[in-house]
């Protein structure tokens, strides 16, 4: 028997399933987390105040996904910059899932991304407060701020 699949639109995959707030998928019918609306048009400064509340309200997934909708959105020569800071909420994202390596590998893939912007970030990124929030000793505990 198949599996009935949650499409949209276009026809493509979806999982509707409900999720917690970082954004681990739950049995269906129970109560999660609203999850962010996929394909968003912000502004820089709105993409960063709405990452910033949700990354200070311990939700760093749903950070991650407005994070990826300005990284696609962004001019080439900001796509990077974009990149790095949502691999930094999805490193707090597997912190906060009690999954070390996988912390450690994408917050230094996200600094990685973020190093060619230390002295020319756009938009009030805090760029090198970000560097070294994700290059201290051992995993971050408290969310960043991403603009100074």
């Amino acid at each position: 028997m198949a599996t009935e699949r949650d499409r949209d639109a276009a026809g493509r995959a979806r999982n509707a399933r409900p999720r917690d707030g970082l954004g681990r998928p739950l049995e269906r019918g129970a109560h999660g987390v609203e999850r962010q609306p996929e394909g968003v048009l912000r502004t820089p400064l709105q993409a960063l105040r709405e990452a910033q509340r949700l990354l200070d309200g311990h939700h760093p997934f749903h950070a991650h996904e407005v994070l990826e909708d300005a990284w696609k959105a962004a001019p080439p020569a900001e796509r990077e910059l974009w990149r790095g800071l949502a691999q930094l909420a999805v490193g707090l994202t597997h912190a906060a899932r009690g999954n070390p390596a996988g912390a450690t590998a994408l917050l230094r893939r996200g600094a990685e991304n973020l190093e060619p912007y230390r002295d020319i970030a756009p938009h009030g990124i805090d760029v090198p407060g970000l560097l070294l929030w994700a290059g201290g000793d051992g995993l971050p505990a408290d969310p960043p701020r991403l603009t100074g």
